[in-house]
């Protein structure tokens, strides 16, 4: 899969050092991944949530952080719509929050 907006990633590990090696790791898995149906993802992620709106839930480094990505199956693609720490994410809406670039 492709990762669009990887930067942000990259970004917030800067001011969240302890998720770096977490999220490279998960980068690294996701790159090689060919995912096809949610069922795909749950085999690779076990603890990962699928959403509406074709949006995935990821827990990184035991569910400190949580990321969520859309993905577009059909283009091969991951979009990164949210990076940040479980009470950050407590505060958002999953299913429709959008990354500010």
């Amino acid at each position: 899969m492709r990762i669009v907006a990887i930067k942000v990633l990259r970004d917030f590990w800067v001011c969240h050092p302890d998720s770096k090696a977490h999220l490279e790791a998960w980068i690294d898995e996701a790159r090689k991944a060919d995912w096809k149906q949610p069922s795909d993802i749950k085999q690779m992620f076990r603890n990962a949530n699928i959403l509406k709106n074709r949006r995935v839930v990821f827990n990184i480094k035991g569910n400190d952080y949580r990321l969520i990505a859309a993905v577009a199956n059909r283009f091969g693609a991951l979009y990164i719509k949210f990076i940040g720490t479980h009470a950050e994410y407590d505060g958002i809406d999953a299913e429709t929050i959008e990354m500010e670039l």
